[in-house]
């Protein structure tokens, strides 16, 4: 009972963190179905008694919007598969082998994690070019992999450590190959830290603004859709209805993402903490 105030008020405080966190989201949602002379309003008013779809019909009606999307989807669901099978297997080579500079590679994952994006923007720029990437996805996929998997070999070497070598010595006797003691036994008990590695690689490349914008210079057919806000900022007046639109549209993806693996986060996430 002595205790029951402090949890009550740790309650109340997680409930309004939680609020001034949700509110730009509320506010965003809020302003895609508010028509426009409530939105330029000198008075804001946190509802609106005259919703209106204007905004989504004037977004909908943009001629590249489908293939914007589309390509977001190529981009997100490639880093994503690419970059969880790769750090699988780079997880386990860097927790089951000894091998020569060993620590050394996995502090230069350490240190590729800590280098934001936006200070290689430009290397990255060259690279691409050099390697005829640019104006296409693949200018897009290939630096999301090589920025996911730092953070995704880290987080499952501690799943994978987690396996005891006994049960791959059983496999083996029990006449089971490497390969598939690999692929349908330790893949299974690794797969919770792969959905949780994945849920931060789709955000990452979904929201990217950076290298679509830096990558893809002249053929629009291949940009992404945060690349369909920019048709709403206009020099005279921006048109925020179809701004919040877009910006609404652009989460829902990423909110069925999160509902259908959120199961396997969380079990991925308290295994990662308890390691």
């Amino acid at each position: 009972m002595v205790r029951r105030p402090w949890r009550l008020a740790a309650e109340l405080a997680a409930l309004v963190i939680a609020v001034v966190v949700a509110f730009p989201l509320y506010w965003m949602v809020l302003s895609a179905f508010k028509p426009a002379g409530e939105i330029e309003s000198t008075n804001p008013r946190p509802w609106t008694l005259s919703p209106s779809l204007d905004s989504f019909r004037r977004l909908f009606q943009q001629e590249e919007f489908g293939r914007y999307f589309l390509n977001s989807v190529v981009v997100a669901v490639s880093v994503v598969l690419i970059s969880s099978v790769i750090a699988f297997l780079a997880a386990t080579a860097v927790t089951r082998f000894k091998f020569k500079f060993r620590t050394t590679l996995l502090i230069m994952f350490l240190i590729a994690q800590m280098v934001p994006m936006e200070a290689l923007a430009i290397p990255l720029f060259f690279q691409m070019r050099d390697l005829g990437q640019l104006n296409t996805l693949g200018a897009l996929i290939l630096p999301h992999i090589a920025f996911s998997l730092p953070f995704a070999i880290w987080m499952l070497r501690g799943f994978v450590k987690a396996v005891p070598e006994a049960l791959e010595e059983a496999a083996a006797l029990d006449g089971a190959s490497r390969t598939r003691f690999l692929w349908q036994i330790l893949f299974p008990l690794v797969f919770p830290g792969l959905v949780a590695t994945s849920v931060f690689s789709f955000i990452s490349a979904w929201n990217d603004f950076l290298f679509a914008k830096s990558f893809i210079i002249s053929d629009t057919s291949q940009s992404t859709l945060p690349m369909a806000l920019l048709v709403f900022f206009k020099p005279d007046e921006n048109d925020w209805g179809g701004i919040m639109a877009a910006s609404t549209v652009m989460t829902i993806p990423v909110l069925i993402f999160f509902v259908l693996v959120q199961r396997r986060l969380v079990s991925g996430l308290g295994g990662a903490v308890k390691d």
